[in-house]
């Protein structure tokens, strides 16, 4: 890098002319210096990136800079780990996301506030991507595309294009699906139906792609292409829902400009960083709030929570109004607004990736369209897709089972600033809810406790990050919960990413088996 800047420096100098800017591809290689400047886990790393950097430009050549303030958009800095002053436990994690990524990036800087998630969420991603098994390496980081793409994602569409060409994937694929193999584009209706409308899919559907001769897939392709795009659309919404910047090396993390004198100008607007926010954002977010409105909202959540403990240990509702409540639920979950009407901006053009792209979440009943509930009791992960899984891609099973029970048992038995919490009704809860809107119900559950513990805001902001979360506002995320810690919210986000995942899989996995049986 030293040697082309300077013969780049040395150039302009015998002209008499101005050093130019970073040029034939220099500028790349200085926005990855100065990603492992700042991201490395590694210290002697960082400083020799840092050291580079400096050398170019006291050549006289403009370096980039970073846009924007630390992982996410939502989470102050100062608030998240700092690459350096991690603990033992976390190095390691940071270490082993480094050696097996390329980079330590932002989602996991966001999803290191639990360790425990963390850990297996990297073994599974690690597994689907770069481990034996049924689909080319290729494939699989055009299957992300395709399924970050169908939410606009652009932050995990810049990592998977860069990943794709890496692994000596054709680039003119990435013109649109049109121009990809027949075989990739036949999984086009299966992953617009995944992501919006997963209760659509029926056994016809995977007929299709099984038959269709030349251009078929086998049975183990096919699970390790739904698994990936039902990792890739639940990723989006963690995306979305915790604000992940875009990573320092990509389109949007940097930039060549010097800064401004108010150290923010409009062309930073462009670039993605919306310096405005955080600059007259409140600590505690966009939403002013009084911390003793605040702390009315824990005590009053905590104590519904109590009073329904003791509902259920003295009562129990009939199967039928059991029945009826969730009905009640599904029902209303159609009137939650999922958006603000506010659209992201991406700074690729990701539609080019799919087709038909008026084709998005639609509610059950909406138009007279009627979708049959989907009784947990007649086909469940843990007795049916599990083991369908494990035989068709093997280990993947185990690993989704691991990844699911931490998400949805996690707890520290902490509630803002209360201590010896048990949140255990509340994550259930939400849990339920998500599956709720995708029409998935559990017999023994009972479904009035959702209204009792998900107030209006909290269902318009899950409902958003689960099924457009494309849309996902600061101001929403900022207004629910207002007296949690970030932590707690991003927990929040896990479980909805891990619901998500699971409500999906368990309508592809449920069609693949009828197309067996």
């Amino acid at each position: 890098v030293l040697r082309r800047a300077e013969s780049i420096a040395s150039g302009a100098a015998a002209d008499g002319l101005p050093v130019p800017a970073a040029r034939d591809g220099l500028g790349e290689a200085l926005a990855r210096l100065l990603m492992l400047s700042k991201r490395c886990p590694f210290p002697d790393v960082r400083e020799k990136s840092e050291a580079i950097l400096s050398g170019v430009q006291e050549l006289g050549i403009r370096i980039p800079r970073p846009l924007g303030h630390g992982p996410s958009r939502f989470i102050p800095e100062k608030e998240t780990i700092q690459v350096g002053k991690e603990d033992a436990t976390m190095h390691t994690l940071f270490a082993e996301s480094f050696a097996t990524l390329g980079r330590l990036d932002n989602v996991t800087l966001v999803m290191v506030f639990h360790p425990q998630y963390l850990e297996s969420f990297l073994k599974t991603q690690h597994y689907l991507l770069q481990m034996d098994g049924p689909l080319p390496l290729h494939y699989r980081h055009y299957i992300g595309i395709m399924a970050a793409a169908r939410h606009q994602c652009s932050y995990l569409v810049n990592l998977h294009v860069n990943d794709f060409l890496h692994v000596g994937g054709d680039p003119k694929w990435l013109n649109g699906l049109e121009n990809a193999p027949q075989k990739l584009q036949n999984l086009g209706e299966l992953n617009k139906m995944l992501a919006h409308r997963p209760w659509l899919i029926t056994k016809e559907h995977i007929e299709q792609l099984l038959k269709t001769e030349e251009n078929s897939w086998s049975l183990a392709e096919l699970i390790h292409a739904v698994v990936l795009l039902t990792h890739y659309h639940s990723l989006a919404s963690f995306t979305f829902g915790c604000g992940i910047s875009p990573e320092i090396d990509c389109e949007g993390g940097h930039t060549f400009r010097p800064p401004s004198v108010s150290n923010y100008c409009i062309c930073d607007i462009t670039n993605g960083y919306h310096g405005v926010d955080e600059i007259h954002a409140s600590p505690a977010g966009s939403i002013p709030v009084s911390s003793t409105e605040s702390v009315c909202e824990v005590e009053a959540l905590m104590e519904k929570m109590k009073q329904l403990q003791e509902c259920r240990d003295e009562e129990e509702a009939s199967q039928e109004e059991m029945a009826t409540r969730f009905e009640r639920e599904k029902r209303e979950s159609m009137f939650v607004c999922s958006s603000e009407d506010e659209e992201s901006a991406a700074t690729r053009d990701v539609s080019r990736h799919f087709e038909d792209t008026s084709y998005g979440y639609k509610d059950f009943s909406r138009h007279g369209m009627h979708v049959p509930t989907f009784r947990v009791q007649d086909y469940s992960w843990e007795d049916h897709g599990y083991s369908l899984v494990n035989r068709l891609y093997p280990d993947v099973g185990q690993l989704l089972d691991e990844k699911f029970h931490i998400a949805y048992n996690l707890t520290y038995n902490t509630m803002a600033m209360h201590k010896d919490v048990d949140t255990s009704m509340l994550r259930r809860a939400i849990w339920n809810y998500i599956h709720c809107m995708f029409g998935i119900r559990y017999d023994d559950y009972d479904y009035g406790e959702i209204n009792q513990l998900l107030d209006r805001s909290f269902k318009v902001y899950i409902k958003t990050v689960v099924c457009t979360p494309e849309k996902t506002t600061k101001r929403m995320y900022d207004s629910f919960w207002r007296q949690f810690e970030h932590s707690e919210k991003v927990h929040v986000n896990l479980l909805l990413v891990e619901a998500r995942m699971q409500a999906e899989l368990l309508y592809a996995l449920r069609a693949i088996t009828r197309y067996m049986t």
